[in-house]
């Protein structure tokens, strides 16, 4: 099995990093603090930092094919969001209620255009109150699939003819049929995670793999379509959260990582907990579709 080396781009604390999002025309990668409200920008040519607060969650964010600015998912609802000249937001359309503990969770755009995120509860992770949800070209919502604990790491084959979904709490990614209309056909498990961690975000590469992070895992692993683990990038801390790829050649992963549920004894074990990791990588990933 190939094993690939990462190293610590950018040593923060992260809360909860995720949603990372490459954008090659500025070598520069976005991704969020969820739970801190933070939207992070890292310019890998200048190694520049510099983030914004949110009025609220921010748990990802997707480009648009106009250009004008990008989709972004906050605590209960989807905005359209402009970082330049200043930040922005305009309300796109509420999804959950926030109110009872419900929030939006990992999201990706399909090949057609089209946006897929998902929902869970916040912190009672045993309810079921799990959605995923389909945001159409004309913004009308669509409610895909339910009955999901932890909604996590909606991606796609490179032709889009399938979608892999997961639930974090059962240790399962599921894999759907996916019609050009955007409908799913029947629901049949791709995998199980026996081998410790729970699936968490997800990322397909140009030969048709799937890149996991494996929260607890301690490593992103890279599968083939059949399910067979081809290679894994371990990590010095427990709470790999989501990946991009990223760099000129798409074959920079970019790996976000979480302090969340660590112990006060593992925090002072793991001092690169909420870092934000890259590896280089042997197969280019795809770039992020775009949503429209």
């Amino acid at each position: 099995m190939k094993s690939y080396t990462a190293q610590c781009v950018l040593p923060l604390a992260a809360e909860l990093g995720e949603g990372p999002l490459y954008l090659p025309a500025q070598d520069r990668l976005l991704f969020v603090d969820l739970k801190r409200c933070i939207l992070h920008a890292w310019d890998a040519a200048k190694h520049e930092h510099r983030s914004w607060l949110l009025p609220d969650y921010i748990c990802w964010l997707v480009p648009r094919r106009d250009g004008d600015g990008f989709m972004a998912g906050l605590r209960d609802g989807v905005v359209r969001l402009w970082l330049e000249p200043e930040l922005r937001i305009e309300a796109v359309a509420h999804v959950v209620d926030g109110a009872a503990g419900q929030r939006l969770n990992d999201a990706k755009v399909d090949p057609s255009g089209r946006l897929w995120f998902g929902s869970m509860h916040n912190t009672d992770y045993r309810q079921k109150v799990g959605k995923l949800f389909r945001l159409n070209q004309d913004q009308s919502l669509h409610v895909a699939d339910e009955g999901y604990h932890i909604c996590n790491g909606p991606t796609f084959a490179p032709d889009g003819s399938a979608l892999y979904h997961s639930d974090s709490f059962l240790d399962v990614t599921y894999r759907y049929p996916l019609a050009a209309d955007g409908s799913l056909g029947t629901r049949e498990v791709w995998r199980r995670y026996t081998d410790g961690g729970s699936p968490d975000g997800m990322q397909v590469d140009s030969e048709g793999c799937i890149w996991v992070s494996t929260w607890g895992g301690k490593r992103v692993c890279r599968f083939c379509p059949d399910g067979e683990l081809l290679a894994e990038v371990p990590l010095p801390t427990s709470h790999p959260a989501s990946l991009a790829f990223g760099g000129e050649d798409l074959r920079t992963l970019y790996i976000t990582t979480a302090r969340e549920g660590l112990s006060t004894e593992q925090l002072a074990q793991e001092p690169l907990a909420g870092a934000l990791f890259s590896a280089r990588i042997d197969v280019p990933g795809l770039p992020a579709n775009a949503f429209g």
